[in-house]
């Protein structure tokens, strides 16, 4: 599998894996994480537009996607019930999904944030089981609870390579 930037041509193709992954948090006790359409074509191409949506290809098709930001993100700036592991710059990881169609995308995705970055967050919904568990799996530590920018919750999660 390979990784690359989205590109604008992706965007039928981005759409399609955001609505198998909406559907599939729904099927697994998540129906509340992305709702209304979330992500829009507009949040979507603005993510392509700043440099920082990705896809994973397997066999010239593109199978998840993710978003990888470098710098502060202002949904983290207060976390609430616990504290992060340091204050050194960091990246974010955002609105990972698969299409269903590999596996072990979250691992490869996860490989080719920690290449690039020393500290990563990520925050998820307190449903989604499965997104919740594949964090812990991949080195993240539990940190405290987040409100995203509509206001509602998230588990918030932070790897440090030097803790």
């Amino acid at each position: 599998m390979t990784i690359r930037h989205s590109k604008t041509s992706d965007l039928p193709r981005l759409m399609e894996v955001f609505e198998v992954a909406r559907s599939f948090m729904a099927e697994t006790g998540n129906p509340k994480q992305w709702v209304e359409g979330y992500p829009s074509e507009e949040v979507i191409m603005e993510d392509i537009g700043n440099g920082d949506s990705y896809v994973v290809e397997k066999d010239d098709k593109v199978v998840a996607t993710f978003v990888l930001r470098e710098g502060d993100d202002p949904t983290y700036d207060i976390i609430y019930n616990g504290e992060w592991l340091n204050s050194e710059p960091y990246a974010t990881i955002h609105r990972i999904a698969t299409s269903g169609e590999a596996k072990g995308i979250m691992h490869i995705v996860m490989q080719f944030a920690k290449q690039r970055h020393d500290n990563i967050r990520i925050d998820t919904h307190e449903d989604n089981k499965v997104m919740r568990h594949l964090i812990m799996k991949e080195d993240f530590k539990y940190c405290g609870v987040i409100r995203c920018w509509s206001g509602a919750e998230r588990l918030a999660y932070q790897f440090s390579r030097h803790k």
